[in-house]
């Protein structure tokens, strides 16, 4: 369902780029990812170096749609004559990582129930299972600092997170970051359910298995090719628009 841009002057990308992160709001809230109206999904606009888009504060995120996102600066001002708030506060994280990593188009941040209780463990995420198998080696480890308002703090993450695919803060929630929002939001689904996974193994009180350390990387490198190589993260996020559509696709507007 094509829809008209905020502005003539607002270019094809940006709409695209409005409409898929909106698409990755209303999806964590379908799936239960929310934090009311807390943390934030952040995305490049394209073309114009500096500029981001985000959740209006305040907003529930099955009421995000893409012309309520908001263009912020790399220091959470909002850009343009948007009639939404931000919280700038809540741009920390994410500013740290998308001035660090270029190849990071599209930053998601949670604090779900199992994403938090696999961050307060001091092993972190385990190879339990296949799905745990495709973060296996990939995901970085950032001490507890307090609430992230301290601009200081940016060094610290972009140090933990290096080249990963995500982070685990510690006792604080999940991050996940893509070269698309498609991508951002894949690594962050399977990254919650690894964690749910992790939550209810954990719970049975059983001697648990791990698999030998060359099959965890061998499976980490299967999931790389089937989702860029075999082109499956493309076809996943049109079956995920496709469930957007047939519920509610007033996130396009």
């Amino acid at each position: 369902m094509a829809v008209a841009s905020l502005s003539p002057d607002m270019s094809a990308a940006e709409w695209q780029q409005r409409v898929d992160l909106a698409a990755c709001y209303r999806l964590l809230a379908h799936y239960r990812m929310t934090d009311l109206i807390y943390t934030h999904c952040t995305v490049r606009v394209p073309g114009e170096p500096g500029r981001f888009l985000i959740n209006p504060y305040g907003h529930r995120w099955e009421e995000i749609t893409a012309s309520s996102l908001v263009k912020i600066d790399v220091d959470g001002n909002k850009v343009g004559d948007s009639p939404h708030r931000v919280n700038p506060a809540g741009f920390t994280i994410h500013s740290a990582v998308h001035m660090a990593r270029h190849d990071a188009a599209c930053v998601i941040h949670t604090h779900t129930r199992a994403g938090m209780a696999v961050a307060s463990l001091k092993e972190g995420l385990l190879p339990l299972n296949q799905i745990a198998l495709q973060f296996y080696g990939r995901l970085g480890l950032h001490d507890y600092e307090g609430i992230a308002l301290d601009l200081d703090e940016r060094a610290r993450i972009i140090a933990d997170l290096g080249t990963h695919c995500g982070l685990l803060l510690r006792n604080h929630g999940l991050l996940t970051v893509g070269r698309s929002v498609a991508e951002a939001f894949n690594l962050m689904f399977y990254l919650e359910r690894a964690c749910e996974v992790q939550v209810a193994t954990l719970s049975m009180g059983r001697e648990i298995v791990l698999p030998p350390r060359e099959v965890c990387e061998k499976v980490g490198a299967q999931y790389d090719q089937m989702n860029f190589d075999d082109g499956d993260l493309q076809l996943e996020w049109d079956a995920h628009l496709r469930l957007l559509d047939d519920i509610d696709p007033s996130y396009r507007t």
